[in-house]
């Protein structure tokens, strides 16, 4: 059993299908076929039962692939730590945030560290924080940045950035001259909601009571995407506040705060209590950490 045939095999158990692992691993279906049947044979114990085109994990499967996520988890932190040996931050750090949050909240982070730890190489995982903590659960990332709450017991939790969802217009729209809107006064306008994460989980709690009048006219994935249609004037959103911050200077948008209580989004850094933290991410957490500390003084 080598660690190559393990990765096959957690693939297309997490994927559920052959083609989709050969996919994401880069190899043909045939190649990922073939490791699977030499684990089989090697273990003595099927390890997928088919039901029609459908894939399921056996007893024996199931105990594989929770042993096999340990057994790269282990790999990867050995490897690590003999990296680290000299006393020195090396490897990759597998860091887990979404869009917005590398676009507006970690760029002046990276360049800190990057200047600091040159040697050591930066992958970032972009997805939704429910996501995020999916990899972290897996082993896959090393730290992530995430929307609190978070309540995991395994989990360390540093606070990090708060910001304040506000009103997002056109620069020339009827209600830009506006101090505050109320919620009513969006019911009456073509909205532009983000497609998941938790903002939209917001909105469609606030927007509970009028859903049925609410008029959604586009859904986008990303916050960049929905500056750029609410600028050209195809409906209004709710984003964080930093993250419009440069287009209100230039005087394309225009932010609005919501009458009654502030509707606030934190983010926190998280990284696992039960496993190594690689020396790489000790520093990015302590560069994180510090820079908060600073702009909270």
């Amino acid at each position: 059993m080598d660690l190559d045939q393990v990765t096959a095999f957690l693939e297309v158990a997490r994927k559920k299908s052959f083609s989709r692992a050969a996919e994401k691993l880069y190899r043909t279906q045939p190649a990922i076929s073939a490791q699977i049947r030499a684990l089989e044979i090697e273990c003595g114990q099927k390890l997928f039962d088919r039901m029609g085109r459908k894939i399921f994990l056996t007893p024996a499967g199931k105990v594989l692939f929770e042993c096999g996520e340990n057994l790269l988890s282990l790999h990867r932190e050995t490897l690590q730590r003999v990296r680290e040996a000299n006393g020195a931050a090396g490897g990759t750090l597998v860091i887990g945030a979404n869009e917005a949050t590398c676009l507006y909240v970690l760029p002046q982070v990276f360049a800190e560290f990057k200047r600091n730890y040159p040697q050591v190489a930066i992958s970032i995982y972009r997805n939704f924080s429910q996501k995020i903590l999916l990899k972290m659960a897996e082993s896959q990332i090393d730290v992530g940045i995430v929307t609190l709450p978070v309540a995991q017991s395994n989990l360390k939790v540093i606070p990090i950035f708060e910001d304040e969802l506000q009103v997002v217009v056109p620069a020339g729209h009827r209600l830009a001259k506006r101090a505050s809107v109320k919620m009513e006064d969006l019911v009456e306008e073509q909205l532009i909601f983000p497609k998941g994460g938790h903002t939209r989980e917001l909105l469609e709690k606030i927007f509970r009571k009028q859903r049925s009048r609410l008029q959604i006219s586009m859904e986008l994935a990303s916050v960049e995407s929905i500056k750029k249609f609410v600028g050209a004037g195809l409906g209004i959103s709710l984003i964080s506040r930093s993250y419009a911050e440069a287009e209100t200077k230039a005087n394309i948008l225009k932010l609005i705060p919501l009458q009654g209580p502030k509707l606030v989004r934190r983010l926190g850094l998280v990284y696992r209590t039960d496993r190594h933290l690689s020396r790489a991410a000790q520093a990015f957490t302590e560069i994180v950490h510090s820079r908060n500390s600073k702009a909270s003084s």
